[in-house]
Parts: structure tokens; sequence; C-alpha cells
């Protein structure tokens, strides 16, 4: 047995021996990308010097690392797809690679990659190109601090663009500190499981931020989802944790922060919801832990279906939204307790930091509006008080089931 590993070590040890490096330049006689992957070997390193670059389709066959010097700019003379990767172990690093066309067939990419491994996509600049990377079947894949924008036009609505990230049936994926703009959707995630997502600037994209589906036990980690045009969605998935992300300006009739549906047994802890239409919208959602969270400024902090139960809401700070919670349909299982409310005005006669009063964060008007969305014209308007304050003082529609029962009085600290 030993004979054969050492053997085997042998042949490996030879096979990094001959591995290559191979210089791209123009004006030289390897002055074609497409050239060099052609005379490559497995393990092979390509550089590419500066400069910009009209090929062919690139396809790689064997694992290949290539690596651009300050940006070299690679474009399909056909504006058709740039790279396509039929190989485990291909690097692609430090390339500039734009102008894809729109293809509804075939899908183009800058980067396609099917079936395959341990590959790594990090450093690029992608540019105007249709779907940015696209991995699908694939495993242990790294994409990392790549740029990956569309330049939109004014005609351009969210199905003539692709998506920036694109994984389709894939596992243990690390998608990680890559900034995305203006495509369909920034990141797009269905069927991906045991995969992290971090670190991520998501903005100003067409459709969501990210958008993922039938994706089980995935973490979604200090990302920033900003200006997306339905904010973020979270569809038929379980085992999901997203913590320490931010949802900003997602504003519209139908946006977002973050839209729960078909959601179970996760975590969504110590994210920021700002200044969004609605920062969690949640509809089929059960047996979700909803804690140390900033709801600031929201048009909604919080609208739940009662389709959605078991959910714990806890620790939360919830600051000047204009409204805090409204319900749909009738659940007496989620949990409400142990949160701060800006809008809280009850005592504290023991001074151990929790209201003695339950808190009703449901207001009648929420209830109102829910039913006649025109009487937003009305809000912040004496009528508007009076009518809250005197359903503060004897609730007769807002659900006696939905309190806080131990309301802190002061915002939560997080360390």
């Amino acid at each position: 047995m030993r004979r054969y590993l050492f053997i085997l070590v042998v042949i490996l040890y030879s096979a990094l021996l001959k591995a290559e490096v191979l210089k791209v330049r123009l004006n030289s006689s390897l002055s074609s990308l497409h050239i060099a992957i052609k005379k490559s070997h497995a393990g092979d390193t390509i550089w590419v010097e500066a400069g910009s670059y009209k090929e062919p389709p690139l396809l790689i066959e064997h694992p290949l690392t290539i690596i651009g010097i300050d940006y070299p700019v690679i474009e399909n003379t056909k504006r058709e797809e740039i790279f396509t990767i039929e190989s485990d172990s291909v690097n692609i690093i430090g390339l500039q690679l734009q102008n894809v066309d729109v293809n509804y067939v075939n899908d183009f990419a800058a980067i396609k990659v099917n079936k395959q491994e341990g590959c790594k996509f990090e450093n690029n600049h992608i540019l105007n190109s249709f779907f940015g990377i696209m991995l699908k079947n694939s495993s242990t894949c790294i994409i990392r601090n790549n740029y990956i924008k569309r330049n939109p036009t004014e005609e351009e609505d969210e199905m003539s663009t692709g998506n920036a990230i694109h994984l389709w049936y894939c596992r243990d994926m690390l998608i990680e500190k890559n900034e995305t703009r203006n495509h369909r959707d920034g990141i797009y995630l269905e069927f991906v499981d045991r995969s992290i997502v971090r670190e991520n600037l998501v903005v100003d994209n067409i459709r969501y931020g990210l958008h993922f589906m039938f994706s089980d036990h995935d973490q979604y980690i200090a990302n920033t989802f900003r200006s997306n045009g339905a904010g973020v969605a979270v569809m038929f998935s379980k085992y999901i944790i997203m913590k320490n992300n931010h949802f900003e300006y997602n504003w519209g009739s139908s946006s977002y922060g973050l839209l729960l549906k078909d959601i179970t047994d996760s975590e969504i802890i110590r994210n920021y919801f700002n200044t969004n239409t609605t920062g969690i919208y949640m509809e089929g959602s059960n047996r979700i832990k909803i804690f140390e969270n900033i709801f600031n400024q929201n048009g909604w902090a919080l609208k739940i279906y009662g389709s959605s139960n078991e959910n714990q809401f806890s620790r939360n700070n919830f600051l000047n939204n204009s409204f805090e919670l409204s319900v749909f349909g009738r659940s007496t299982t989620n949990k409400y307790d142990g949160n701060y409310w800006s809008l809280y005005t009850g005592y504290d006669l023991d001074k151990n930091g929790i209201g003695d009063v339950p808190y009703r964060p449901v207001k009648l008007f929420s209830r109102i509006i829910g039913k006649i969305p025109s009487s937003s014209i009305l809000m912040r308007s004496l009528l508007i008080d009076i009518i809250n304050f005197a359903e503060k003082v004897s609730p007769v529609l807002t659900p006696d089931y939905l309190m806080d029962h131990q309301p802190s009085k002061k915002p939560f600290v997080y360390d």
C-alpha cells in the first residue's frame, strides 16, 4: 500500500514540476488568450498583461489559472459568452470582462460554469454583461471581490437583463465581498445548499438584491442590500441564518427590506432595517427567531400574515417607524415580548427597565390603511391621533393577543 502511495506522490509532484507559466502580451509572439489556452496544460498559469483583447469564445477544459495584470480587457468578438468552464479547479483573477449581449436562449454570461468543482473567480471587473457569473451543478467554488455592473438604459426592464451572480443546483459555495449593480437580481440562488453569502454590496438592482429559493442550510452575513427594486426575497427554504446585514432604502409600492415566504427554522439576528417600505414581510414562515435587529424609519417595521406561526421577536429596537406591526389573519403563537418600541409611553414604577404596562404595537390606523390604502393621506393628522388614542385607552378593534408583555424602556445596545 505504501508503495502505491509513494508512486502517486511522485506522479503528482512531477506534474507540478511540469506546470508552466505562459505570458500573453499585445504585439508579441503570444498575443491571444485563446491561443494561450490552447497551448496550456493542466495546472499551468497564464499571465495576461494590460491591454484590450478581442477573443473568440474561450473554452477551458483542464485545470488552469488565468491572472490579469492591471485589468486587461477581454471581449468576445461577437459579444457572446466570454468564458465557458468545463473543468474543475479553474481560477480567473484580475480581468475586465465586458459587453456580453442579451440572449434568452443561451443565457450568455461573462463566465459560465457547469458541473465543476473547486473553481475561483476573484478580483474581476464584469461590465455590461447579460449575466455576470453563472454556475450550475457545481460545488466548492469561490466568487470573491468582483465588481459586476450593467449600464442601464431607460427602456430596460427585468426581462432584458440577467443576474449579476447566478447559482443553480450548487453546494458549499462562498460568495464574498462582491459589488453588484443594475442587474435583474444582484445575487440569485436556486437549489443552493450549505453556502455562505458574506460582505457583499448589492445596490440598485432592478428586481431583488438577493433572491433565493429552495436553498437550505445557508448563511447570509454582513451584506448590504440598498435601493433595490423589491428588496430581498427568501422563499421556500429552511435552516437559514441571516446575521449583521443592512437592508436600506428599498422603497416602493411592492418593495421590502426582507420578504420571507415559506421559510422555516431560521434565524434573523442583528440586522439593520432602515428606510424600507416594509422592514420584514412574512407569509407562511414558521419557527423563526428574530432577535436583536434594528428597525428604523420604515413604513412598516413588520407585516405578518396569519399563516406565519411560532415566531419569536425579542430584544429588537423599533425606532420611528410609521407603523410597527400589521397583521393579516389570526395567529396567536407568535411572541413579541422583550422589545424596545420608541412609541411606547408606559411607566416603570419599579425601575427595572421593563414597562409595567404591556404594549400593543398594532395601531388602529394601520388596520384602516391595510383595508383602505388611500387613507394614508390622513397620516399624522389630528384625526388619526385621536383615533389611535381612543383605541389605546379602550381597545376594541386591535387584537388583544398582539402585545409585548415586557417592553423595554430603553433601546438595546448590542455588543
